[in-house]
């Protein structure tokens, strides 16, 4: 059982080593996940599963693809 983890930009040095096999546990969530990667949540801004955007209470299953991103500016 394994989910593939993505952390973008400033996120980025939190991202597993090995990514795409990421272990589930049985009642995970992005909090849960968030917490195991020790990814800090006052900068985590934009979270998807599976290509959709997820609140960070969202259950995740097995095989499911995680995207972490930070707050994006632009000028």
């Amino acid at each position: 059982m394994a989910l593939t983890i993505k952390c973008f930009a400033t996120l980025s040095s939190y991202q597993p080593e090995d990514n795409e096999n990421y272990p589930y546990i049985e009642g995970d969530t992005v909090t849960s996940i968030m917490n195991r990667l020790g990814l800090p949540q006052d900068e985590v801004h934009i979270i998807f599963i599976n290509g959709r955007h997820v609140a960070s209470d969202a259950p995740v299953s097995d095989g499911d693809r995680l995207g972490f991103f930070p707050a994006v500016g632009g000028g």
